[in-house]
């Protein structure tokens, strides 16, 4: 079965300044797997209208690290300029800041 890329896309396009979502909970909204997430916003391009990418955190809290390049030095500092508290380990609240998207319609 194919992933749905752009269902993935619109799902991340929700998730509300300030606030982060896992690759799970992305991935249970859109009816696929948590890799299938990462897979997805690591082919991202220039999307419209823009996808925020670095609101999407594992399941630990944590910033996942990255095989090349800074992009987690970039979503750590976009993160933190949108009011998101990262802790001196890297840990964000997934109890103070996970949007779920429990009470919108995915399907």
């Amino acid at each position: 079965m194919a992933v749905d890329y752009e269902k993935i896309f619109s799902i991340v396009r929700r998730i509300p300044r300030g606030r982060v979502a896992t690759y799970g909970g992305i991935a249970r909204l859109a009816r696929c797997g948590p890799r299938s997430v990462g897979y997805a916003l690591s082919a991202l391009g220039e999307t419209n209208p823009p996808t925020p990418w670095h609101r999407v955190i594992n399941a630990k809290g944590q910033i996942s690290p990255r095989s090349a390049g800074d992009n987690h030095t970039r979503q750590l500092a976009l993160l933190q300029k949108e009011g998101v508290k990262v802790s001196a380990k890297g840990n964000i609240s997934l109890r103070e800041f996970e949007w779920t998207g429990d009470f919108e319609d995915f399907s």
